[in-house]
């Protein structure tokens, strides 16, 4: 019982470190640029004021106008609350990783950071875990409790099945998301046939896949003779890490698969950021919210 409290306290100051470093980065980098990313579906009437020198004319309330005499004009609001859902990939390889973090520590760490951005638009925010089904879905709501435990289960995550299958996840939330709403996939995409679903929520939402990859996954160091375990089928082969002409290969493939991603997912129309665990994600974040400013 004492281990299980030291493990929970543990799990809490973790968690309390993620949440601060993240409200602070969503707050002083990412909130305005998320608001200026994703609009609101609409505008609203909120109020009237007294006609001023240079006001639209279309604005005039004429039924006001004529009660009172005067020309007043509306005054709109935009309707704001919006609903962001986190997908995050929870299969075998997203354990992987070379450098100090592994892919799964990176994904947490950018849906904290986009979480903690939406509760600060007022907006709700929901989590979906997957493999090659749904693990774990978690309904959006609004609120920094409700983020706390988005946070905690994907630290506590353990998943059922070791596999990546996208379609289920996503036949998931067509059948759940009613209204439009804004959703992150955040996966390394070990997967395949998964166009057909990504389209089809592309069409209806504001649909963002979060690539994530690791070092290794472009090239290997030179080394020696290297073991390499696929995490998901446990499958192992050898590499010959000290001959050039092997490291030259590998990277060449890995090369020639990643523009071949790049070119899929363009002519899907899918927007994409390609993040890694070796480096911060903050600048193509960043980069991807002025794009997205730009394109609204």
């Amino acid at each position: 019982m004492e281990r299980n409290d030291d493990h929970l306290k543990e799990l809490q100051k973790i968690i309390r470190r993620v949440e601060i470093r993240s409200k602070r980065m969503a707050s002083e980098q990412f909130s305005g640029e998320y608001h200026s990313s994703f609009k609101g579906k609409g505008i609203e009437f909120s109020n009237v004021r007294e006609y001023q020198y240079g006001d639209d004319v279309r604005s005039i309330d004429w039924n006001t106008s004529a009660r009172k005499y005067e020309l007043y004009v509306k005054l709109f609001t935009e309707e704001r609350e919006r609903t962001l859902l986190l997908v995050v990939d929870g299969s075998d390889s997203m354990l992987f990783g070379s450098q100090e973090r592994r892919k799964k520590e990176l994904a947490l760490e950018v849906s904290a950071v986009l979480a903690f951005s939406a509760i600060q638009n007022n907006d709700k925010v929901g989590l979906l875990i997957f493999t090659d089904q749904v693990e774990i879905f978690i309904a959006p709501r609004k609120g920094r409790d409700h983020v706390l435990v988005i946070l905690e289960e994907l630290f506590r995550f353990k998943p059922q099945n070791r596999n990546t299958d996208i379609n289920p996840a996503l036949s998931f939330i067509r059948y759940t998301l009613r209204r439009q709403s804004i959703i992150f996939l955040i996966t390394d995409l070990v997967a395949s046939d998964y166009e057909k679903g990504m389209k089809q929520l592309n069409a209806r939402h504001d649909f963002i896949l979060v690539h994530i990859s690791d070092p290794l996954d472009k090239a290997l160091p030179l080394s020696a003779l290297l073991d390499l375990e696929e995490p998901e089928t446990g499958l192992r082969i050898t590499v010959d890490a000290a001959s050039r002409r092997e490291i030259a290969r590998y990277r060449q493939e890995q090369s020639r698969l990643h523009e071949e991603l790049r070119q899929r997912l363009r002519r899907m129309r899918i927007d994409t950021i390609f993040l890694d665990t070796d480096r911060s994600f903050i600048g193509d974040l960043n980069s991807f919210f002025r794009y997205r400013e730009r394109k609204v």
